[in-house]
């Protein structure tokens, strides 16, 4: 009696997540041929069926082509194939060679003549297969748009899923970050030599990589220590898809910086290291223009190298010895490596130039001093909100009467611009009552009223957008400092962006015109920094340390800057000034002007486009600031 093959397949991916184990299958399966009395032999394999080729498969129809078994047993359809070859395959031995498909909801045979429904069954599993390809390719994508690493972390990491929001990201690995990092540490000494760290790692570390379902929780091999040295994922960049040269900076945490990793490769002699080379940014680079010659500024990186044995300083990319004492840079004793980033003007129009370049720290710094004097205190910051909500309160109570006389009046204006319509086209068919020339004034004086009306009521519209903009304003200047120092490359530019306008570099100086709200604040702080002659004559016999203390006299300082008290005829006008500013913002008629200066969260809003404010008056003040 010819047996009939009982065929179970489960793939290890995540298509087949709930499919019965292979285990499970089996059992349920023995107990159908039992109930038919049929004899029968298991064949089992963990393999995906969306290609063809899987060897357990081709066996079993090659048993099915000579003779050897009357049919198949199976839990469903989609475990025979995934694809229509290895489908197509089936349905031809059942035509050909007459053999049957049993399984627990329908049997397929020629007598039953429904093979019609196989070819429905496997197309639906090769539709699954493409779909979930797409939506794979799909997903990976939108995870690199959103800057983070596709697929399984490297070592050092791990895939982490908020359970709330369902978002997949890196965080760090407990257990191995840290001895990962010892392990830069080690290499940046440039005493060590990789087989030598990883040799340290195994045996004296007890270093092992994560497991995982196939493999994992074994020491690193040779192949993974370079891999660690030389992957750009570490300093924060990676590539996808591997080798096609396209370069994503993602938004885990970086383990070594940029200048660490560029000097490893140094020091592992490795020429034309895999790294984004073009894909530099710097935060202030398309902002700022040179104060001679008026064109853009610049910024390029320095990478430099002190020899350790000479003394003389380099650039070392590419270079792998002294160029003074040939020293090479791997057997160098302590060696010092520099990178800075400066900005200068780009020359375009004007090689002949002469403005000097300027270091990225002293222009950050130059920035951070300028935000300092707009930022306010936290007392002011709190008065300021209370007073902006009694401001608006006393502002809607008046504008009550205000918005309905507006509107009376443009509802007036729109029914004598109708009655003049109805009179030409009604009962002035002739032009005896209304010429054509007396109705063309009349109307255009009627449009105007009415456009000048709709603006003065759109003056009065969405108070509350008013009084969240002015309160975002005060919360935002209460840290902006703190969020200019922290934030990265991007934050960095779209604080100064939104702060600032027109800003110049001359002489290593940055000039800055600071945009409306924010011009309010500086105005307010112009000339603090100026130096007043004492009172009393020089020669009055006071102790050289209250002489200095005169002659660094300050009006604005002679209260506690904390305290709102010393500030009682200006904190209001600043508040008032910001709430006005905003009010006049929502009525512009321009589309750019109605976007959101900050998003839900008090935050700068990220703007694709530059407002055109320039309807309204621009009494922004010019300050040059400079590091002291």
């Amino acid at each position: 009696m010819l047996p009939y093959l009982i065929y179970c397949r489960k793939s290890t991916e995540a298509e087949d997540r709930q499919v019965l184990s292979i285990e499970s299958q089996t059992r349920e399966l023995e107990q159908i041929g039992r109930k038919l009395n049929l004899a029968i032999e298991v064949l089992s394999e963990s393999q995906s069926a969306k290609e063809p080729g899987r060897p357990v498969f081709n066996r079993m129809m090659q048993h099915l082509y000579r003779g050897e078994a009357v049919g198949i047993i199976c839990w469903k359809l989609d475990r025979l194939a995934r694809n229509l070859v290895d489908g197509g395959s089936i349905i031809w031995a059942i035509k050909q060679h007459g053999i049957k498909v049993i399984t627990p909801s329908q049997n397929f045979s020629p007598e039953d003549d429904n093979t019609i429904l196989m070819y429905i069954e496997f197309g639906m599993a090769q539709k699954y297969v493409d779909d979930l390809s797409k939506n794979t390719k799909r997903g990976l994508k939108t995870k690199v748009e959103n800057a983070w690493y596709p697929g399984v972390a490297p070592v050092g990491y791990l895939n982490y899923t908020d359970r709330q929001t369902g978002q997949n990201t890196l965080i760090r690995d407990p257990d191995r970050y840290p001895l990962l990092r010892r392990m830069w540490d080690l290499m940046l000494t440039g005493i060590y030599t990789p087989p030598r760290i990883l040799d340290i790692a195994s045996n004296e570390w007890g270093f092992l990589t994560r497991p995982t379902r196939k493999m994992g929780g074994k020491p690193l091999n040779r192949s993974g220590i370079y891999d660690l040295f030389t992957r750009t994922f570490y300093y924060g960049w990676f590539e996808y898809p591997k080798g096609s040269g396209r370069h994503y900076q993602g938004k885990h945490e970086p383990m070594v910086s940029e200048a660490e990793y560029d000097r490893v490769q140094v020091l592992l002699g490795r020429d034309g290291n895999p790294r984004p080379q073009s894909q530099h940014e710097f935060a202030f680079t398309g902002l700022i223009r040179c104060g001679e010659c008026n064109r853009m500024v610049t910024a390029e990186e320095k990478h430099q190298l002190i020899c350790g044995k000479c003394r003389f300083k380099f650039a070392y990319r590419n270079c792998y010895a002294c160029p003074k004492c040939k020293t090479a840079v791997s057997k160098m004793e302590s060696p010092l490596f520099l990178h800075y980033t400066y900005y200068h003007c780009s020359k375009s129009r004007r090689p002949q130039c002469r403005q000097k370049c300027v270091r990225g720290d002293e222009l950050t710094q130059q920035i951070e001093t300028y935000l300092g004097r707009l930022q306010i205190s936290e007392k002011f910051r709190t008065w300021a909100i209370s007073y902006l909500h009694e401001l608006h309160a006393q502002k809607q109570a008046t504008d009550v009467h205000i918005l309905e006389s507006r509107r009376k009046a443009l509802e007036g204006c729109r029914l004598r611009l109708e009655n003049l319509v109805r009179l030409q086209t009604a009962g002035n068919t002739e032009g005896l009552l209304l010429s054509d020339e007396e109705y063309g004034r009349r109307r255009a004086e009627l449009v105007k009223e009415k456009t000048a009306l709709e603006n003065l009521l759109r003056e009065t519209q969405n108070p509350e957008e008013w009084l969240k903009l002015a309160v975002n304003t005060f919360e935002f200047l209460a840290t902006v400092q703190k969020q200019f120092v922290q934030g990265d490359l991007n934050t960095k530019k779209e604080i100064l962006t939104a702060v600032g306008s027109n800003l110049t570099l001359k002489d290593k100086k940055l000039s800055i015109e600071a945009k409306k709200p924010f011009s309010f604040f500086d105005e307010s702080t112009n000339g603090s920094n100026e130096e007043f002659t004492p009172i009393e004559p020089e020669n009055n016999g006071l102790p050289q340390r209250r002489k200095e203390a005169c002659v660094s006299f300050r009006p604005r300082l002679l209260g506690d800057s904390d305290d709102v008290r010393t500030y009682s005829r200006k904190l209001p006008q600043w508040a008032r000034s910001v709430y006005q500013f905003f009010k006049k913002r929502s009525s512009c008629p321009c589309a750019d002007c109605q976007s959101e200066f900050f998003d839900s969260k008090g935050r700068l809003a990220r703007q694709k486009h530059r407002p055109r404010w320039n309807s309204l008056p621009q009494a922004a003040t010019k300050v040059s600031i400079h590091k002291e």
